[in-house]
């Protein structure tokens, strides 16, 4: 709240009254020199207003003060000095008024010129033109390392774009930095080659391009190298170069490099940019660069450039000795612009864990024929042990192998190398040993060749040992985050080489190395240090002999700035005013000094005066104050000064004049005090305060504008206005400067724009976090809690909640530690919900925000409870397994246990223990508590639960095993048993499973163990043993049973016996159901695979699709279609198949019958298809063929045939009758003709010829003689053809053997009918189909090809295998006699062969 103040001449006593004049009449006297205010009033008025200040009382002198002579006296005197005094600053004003009133007259000029040169330019810029080069590119000759310049001019319109190429290669100037700069400057363009190098001698063009055209200048650049070119010939062609620089060029430092941090063996840049009049690229400034105060010479291990506004110092390959105090030096006109900063360079990783660093600063003295002292400085040991000694290496130049040239280590840190090669120069370094290891070697020394060398004073150590350890340590503030530490030098130097600082932070036990290269003075400043922290410092002194005694430690000190007074508060702005009184505000000092700004004071002036009054003698304590007793319509200007514990600091600037006139408007007035919290890369939170006046209402809302920083484009952020005084701004570019403003809202409207804020850069503090949300492992507190990443001495953490001050609130409590603070809830509930922030005072804006949600705290109460009712947390509860031998495992296991853990198991109710029957045990490693039990009977049924306790944590979990659940574990329980029984002697170690082979053939397969040789297996089908053709081989491990040719009637129990003395065990497989339509899918999966593409065969019955696969069986899921459409079988469309195929046949095909035919094989996941398509020429060849085939059926069905009744050969004896009588068939009833030696038979008394009905022939002979002997046959024959059939007669006398057949004849077979008693016909029996069998082709004959496509059908067909095989005759039948030229009888369609 702003704190209104009485002016002090009505607070103080009468008494006081003389001091505080003298104090405040001294000081204005003081300042009135310093601070005026311009005027644009002529001198006449200046002059009257001074008069009239002049004479107007001041201040009214009581009676007590009244002036003696020399009081009065003195009085003119100051008076008169005084009016001198106003008459010089008239003159000034009046002069500075001149100057301008010329300056804007300037402006003016080159406004209306700028004006006009604008008009001209757009007149022709209506004219279009292509690029023309005005003024072209010049070739150029230089020499090596000075620059050259390529410059032209060109013209068009558009503008052209000009581009320049090297040798047709675009120049690029990222690819060589310093190398190449390109200008464009009133329409000369430029290229400057800096420090050119002959590989810079090439054609150069400049190519100028607008929508019109292109133009192109090319010009050479040679580049020449003078004989013995060196550093040395640039300074020769160019003497008078440097002597230009210091007395010509004016050079002013603008981003220097700052403290910088290397690591050993990388690279860094120290780069300081500037700016130089004139900038002329062949003529650069001088800059030189220190170590130490010592010059740097430009070599490998440092590089150095000047030139594009910048001087850079590169070290490519960092070591130790590189660190230091660096300095750049430029010579200007004035004399010298410098700078200077620390570079620290710490030690590489180790080579090994423990192993110290490297030595440093090697170099040799006392160089001879034959030997070298080689002396070096020893690193820094923190926490490593102490060094024991160092080697010494040697390399010779231009060599790369390094020589160790002593076999021990030696203690002291100087070496004498021997064993040189007179007239050979050499490279040394160093490595330092301790009891973990060896370091890294130093940086290799300069060159040194080993000559003759006059006497010279060696370098020998005069005294022997350490120095001792350096006096007190003080360490002071010295920067936010640098400490200033110095010391007393030790009493006893012994050529001290300098010093080894060292700092731990306060605590800790860790030492770390502030330096890692001796320092000579007995000051330094520690840079990187963690603002806030606090840390303790211990030197050590070092020379040859090693490192002295730690001395004692420094007092802790925190990093914090040194105390000096604040600067100045800036931003003064006017709140409100009622036309006596104004309500101002300002901001901060930027530099609070170190200390907190604890009052500040504010002054204020009429604006047409000079003289300053103070309004207030105590501080006020806020940034906002009212200033009373004003005159209405005065203009007035304020400034303020802040104080700390250092001080009163200096003075703000003064404020902008204010008008003191009563505010009247409706709207409210403005918001003051912006701030920014959260600053992150994206985004930010601003907050402001209520404006002072509010207008005509109340204040309902507020409106927040951005500009990006320079711009006064002003975005408004929420289009509705917030009623909150906190804004969270999105959607900010990472690195951009942003400014701020906030209006405030009523009824009446808009008020007045706030102050703009001060410029804030969208990027996070190094090393920001955020609020974490936790819970206190040890109490179960919930808590928020941020780390700062910087801390001041004076720094406190402010805590809100939805950015309002928490306060002293009971449901909260906010601790902090060093530079953590954490906001503690004492019962955290829904009305703590919300987002709290923290700011970090004092800081550079440390802040963070967390928005606490429900569900987060809800689980961080059951998190707070668990601790706070710690429970043993479990990965798996009670749960049992059965083990081999029936044995059953109850067991647990928990996320983690202590050595210290105690449990115990409890059986229905009561407690258990190991012993008979029960084993209990635990592992802490895994967590697991188990209890064996064995046996597991009825008795065990019941309920288990096991409790745990581990330290402040208990558990407990139960398992119910009662009911089906118990029988369930105790048929498992006794199975295993009886397993572990069964496998003592031989068992299956797999029962029996199936497979099914290429060859379609199903496997029966088991695995055994346990097996020898006399082993017996058997197989078993429904208890019907099964022998197969190879014996099991039980040895193997493993017996297969084959099932070729797999159908239904395969199906039924097989079983698998094995047996020996020690035990038997058996193994069913049941083949039905379930388990043969996996086996069937099995096969149809193969038999898919394998299936052919339908081809085509025509029968007499129509015509046939054919699939051959591996095995066909009709159960398997096979499915022909017609046009997409399933066909059933019936007597039009038959299906049916072999084991080598599956068929479909068209009976007695029509027209309909013609489309797309498709067979579908499907193995239960997969379905097999195959397709055929029956239309156009496939199909009328294949009718022609079908009907040829037809008619030869026909034929052969009502040919005439013998079917049966004749005998094939006939033994008679003479004078006996003999009849041969057959039974005859045909359609139309045949003709019937006998025959005896090939001559027809007529019929006669002795031989009688008959044909009754049409059906039965006889020839009947009486009588018979000898002559009756002969070859007879019958000959039964219609227009479909016929049949010839013979029949052998023998007749014989009485008394005569049985006479043997005539020659080409065969023997009667004894198991025909032929061999009957004598003089008995032995006839044929009627069973065979035909009298003249067919022998059937084997797979090798040539099938019909089949009818695939429209090719044609070959007019006479081989005999094909039969689908249907043919059975054998024990013993061959002759042929008795010729068929007619017909297909026999018996004779099915050809099939052609599988595909």
């Amino acid at each position: 709240m702003p704190s209104k103040v009485i002016p002090w001449y009505k607070r103080k006593r009468v008494s006081q009254v003389k001091t505080d004049y003298a104090y405040h009449h001294t000081r204005r006297a003081v300042r009135q020199q310093a601070e005026r205010r311009s005027s644009s009033k002529s001198v006449s008025q200046v002059q009257a207003q001074a008069t009239e200040a002049m004479a107007e009382p001041a201040y009214t002198i009581p009676v007590f003060r009244q002036r003696t002579a020399e009081d009065t006296e003195e009085y003119q005197r100051v008076s008169a000095n005084v009016g001198k005094g106003l008459s010089v600053i008239q003159q000034e004003l009046h002069r500075m008024r001149m100057a301008t009133k010329a300056q804007v007259d300037s402006l003016a000029i080159q406004r209306e010129v700028k004006s006009m040169m604008t008009k001209r330019v757009d007149l022709l810029d209506e004219i279009p033109k292509m690029p023309d080069f005005v003024v072209a590119l010049r070739p150029h000759t230089v020499w090596e390392k000075t620059p050259v310049k390529l410059f032209c001019t060109v013209q068009g319109n558009p503008r052209p774009i000009v581009k320049w190429y090297k040798g047709g290669v675009p120049v690029d100037p990222l690819s060589a930095p310093g190398k190449y700069k390109i200008e464009n400057k009133y329409g000369v363009h430029s290229l400057i080659i800096s420090r050119c190098v002959v590989s810079d001698t090439a054609e150069y063009s400049a190519v100028a391009t607008n929508p019109h055209g292109t133009a192109t200048s090319k010009a050479t650049v040679t580049v020449k190298r003078a004989s013995g070119a060196g550093e040395s010939c640039q300074l020769g062609l160019v003497p008078h170069l440097t002597e230009i620089h210091a007395s010509k060029l004016e050079v002013t430092l603008l981003d220097r490099f700052s403290v910088t941090f290397g690591v050993e063996g990388g690279s860094i840049s120290l780069v300081c940019s500037m700016v130089v009049i004139p900038d002329l690229p062949n003529l650069p400034p001088l800059a030189q660069w220190y170590r130490d105060d010592k010059l740097l010479k430009p070599s490998k291990l440092a590089e150095m450039s000047v030139g594009g506004g910048a001087a850079r110092l590169t070290l490519p390959l960092l070591a130790k000795d590189d660190e230091g105090l660096y300095t750049l030096r430029i010579f200007t006109k004035d004399g010298t612009a410098e700078h200077s900063a620390y570079l620290f360079v710490s030690d590489a990783a180790p080579s090994a864990p423990g192993a110290p660093g490297s030595p440093m600063s090697v170099k040799a003295y006392d160089i001879n024929s034959d030997y070298v002292l080689v002396a070096w400085k020893p690193p820094n040991t923190v926490n490593e042990a102490a060094i024991t000694g160092y080697f010494v290496d040697r390399c010779e130049a231009g060599g790369d192998t390094w020589v160790q040239c002593n076999d021990a280590p030696v203690k002291v840190c100087k070496y004498p190398v021997q064993g040189l090669k007179l007239g050979h120069s050499y490279h040394f370094r160093v490595r330092a040993v301790n009891s973990a290891g060896i370091s890294r070697p130093s940086r290799k020394s300069d060159k040194v060749t080993a000559l003759d060398a006059a006497e010279s004073e060696r370098l020998q150590g005069t005294a022997e040992g350490v120095p001792s350890a350096p006096g007190v340590v003080v360490a002071t503030r010295n920067t936010k985050s640098s400490v200033f530490v110095q010391w007393e030098a030790p009493k006893h130097l012994n050529n001290l080489m300098g010093y080894y600082i060292d700092g731990r932070v306060l605590g800790s036990k860790e030492w770390f190395a502030c330096n890692h290269k001796p320092f000579k003075l007995n000051r330094f400043v520690v840079h990187g240090l963690i603002p806030g922290e606090s840390y303790t410092f211990r030197v050590q002194a070092v020379n040859v002999f090693g490192l002295s005694e730690e001395s004692q430690e420094s007092s802790p000190i925190a990093v914090e700035p040194a105390l000096a007074t604040p600067s100045a508060p800036y931003g003064i702005t006017m709140l409100s005013c009622d036309g006596s009184s104004m309500t101002l505000a300002w901001k901060s000092p930027k530099q609070c000094g170190g200390s907190k700004v604890n009052a500040y004071y504010i002054d204020k002036r009429n604006a047409d005066t000079l003289v300053w009054q103070e309004v207030n003698l105590a501080g006020v304590a806020e940034r906002i104050c009212t200033v009373d007793n004003l005159t209405e319509g005065t203009f007035y200007e304020f400034k303020i000064q802040a104080s700390n514990l250092a001080g009163v600091g200096v003075p703000s600037a003064p404020s902008t004049p204010m008008k003191c006139e009563a505010w009247t408007m409706d709207e409210p007035g403005p918001a003051y005090d912006l701030s920014f919290s959260e600053v992150r890369s994206h985004s930010l939170v601003i907050l402001w305060k209520a404006p002072v006046y509010i207008g005509a209402g109340a204040v309902t809302g507020y409106l927040v504008d951005m500009a990006k920083k320079g711009s006064s484009e002003f975005v408004t952020l929420n289009q509705e206005a917030v009623s909150h005084r906190y804004l969270q701004v999105t959607g900010l570019e990472e690195g951009e400067s942003y400014v701020f403003r906030v209006r405030a809202v009523n009824e009446s409207g808009v008020g007045k724009p706030s102050q703009l804020s001060e410029p804030v850069c969208a990027k996070a503090l190094p090393g920001t976090q955020e609020i974490v949300a936790g819970v206190d492992e040890e109490t179960g507190d919930v808590f928020l809690s941020l780390e700062a990443c910087e801390i001041s001495e004076t720094s406190k953490f402010v805590w809100s909640k939805n950015y309002k001050a928490i306060g002293d609130c009971p449901r909260v409590a906010a601790t902090s530690k060093g530079r953590t603070s954490r906001l503690t809830f004492t019962n955290p509930d829904k009305d703590d919900l919300g987002r709290y922030s923290v700011v970090v005072t004092d800081t550079d804006g440390v802040s963070g925000s967390h928005t606490l949600t429900e569900d987060a705290l809800n689980t961080m109460l059951e998190l707070s409870y668990a601790i706070r009712h710690p429970i043993v947390p479990l990965k798996h509860g009670l749960n049992y397994e059965i083990l081999e031998k029936g044995v059953v495992r109850f067991w647990l296991q928990a996320v983690k246990l202590s050595s210290s853990v105690s449990y115990r198991f409890i059986v229905n109710d009561k407690e258990v223990t190991t012993g008979e029957g029960q084993k209990i045990s635990h592992d802490v490693a895994t967590g697991i508590i188990q209890m064996m039990v064995d046996p597991f009977t009825r008795a065990n049924e019941g309920t288990y639960t096991v409790q745990i306790h581990d330290g402040k944590a208990k558990t407990q979990s139960s398992l119910v095993l009662v009911g089906d659940v118990f029988k369930v574990a105790l048929r498992e329980a006794e199975f295993q048993r009886k397993e572990h029984i069964r496998k003592q002697g031989p068992h299956f170690s797999e029962y029996l499973y199936f497979t099914v082979t290429e060859d379609c053939t199903v496997m029966l397969a088991c695995k055994v163990a346990n097996v020898k040789k006399e082993t017996a297996f058997h197989w078993y089908k429904e208890d019907e043993e099964i022998v197969p053709e190879t014996p099991p081989n039980v040895v193997s491990g493993a017996c297969a049973l084959p099932i070729p040719l797999f159908s239904r009637k395969d199906q039924g129990v097989y079983k698998a016996a094995l047996s020996d003395d020690r035990g038997k065990d058996t193994s069913a497989f049941d083949i039905s159901g379930q388990v043969f339509d996996d086996i069937i899918n099995a096969i149809a999966q193969i038999a898919g695979a394998s299936a052919s593409d339908l081809v085509l065969q025509c029968t007499p019955e129509g015509i046939r699709l054919q699939c051959y696969m591996n095995y066909y069986t009709e159960e398997m899921k096979t499915v022909w279609k017609h046009k997409e459409s399933k066909i059933a079988s019936s007597e039009k469309m038959r299906i049916g198949g072999t084991a080598e195929m599956a068929w479909m046949q068209i009976c007695d095909p029509t027209d309909k019958e013609k489309g797309h035919y498709a067979i579908e094989i499907s193995d239960g996941v997969k379905t097999h298809t195959r397709t055929f398509d029956l239309s156009g020429q496939a199909y009328t060849d294949a009718y022609e063929e079908y009907l040829r085939l037809k008619a030869a059926a026909f034929a052969e069905k009502n040919r005439g045939r013998v079917v049966g009744g004749l005998p094939d050969v006939v033994t008679i004896m003479e004078e006996k009758s003999l009849s041969l009588t057959c039974t005859v068939w045909g359609e139309p009833t045949p003709e019937v003709t006998w025959f005896k030696n090939e001559q027809e038979v007529a019929s006669t008394e002795h031989t009688k010829v008959t044909f009754d009905g049409g059906k039965f022939a006889s020839l009947v002979i009486n009588k018979v003689t000898p002559d009756d002997s002969g070859k007879y046959s019958i000959n039964v024959r219609n227009k479909y053809g016929g049949e010839f059939v013979e029949i052998t007669v023998s007749v014989y006398k009485h008394g005569e053997k049985i006479p043997e057949p005539k020659l080409g004849q065969p023997k009667t077979p004894a198991a025909t009918p032929a061999a009957t008693p004598a003089a008995t016909p032995v006839p044929k029996s009627p069973a065979p189909p035909s009298k003249t069998p067919t022998p059937t082709p084997s797979k090798s004959q040539t099938p019909a090809p089949s009818m695939k496509s429209a090719a044609s059908t070959p007019a006479s067909t081989p005999v094909p295998k039969s689908p249907t095989p043919t059975p054998k005759s024990p013993t061959p039948t002759p042929q008795r006699g010729v068929k007619s030229p017909t297909p026999p009888r018996f004779m099915k369609s050809p099939t052609p062969p599988r595909k």
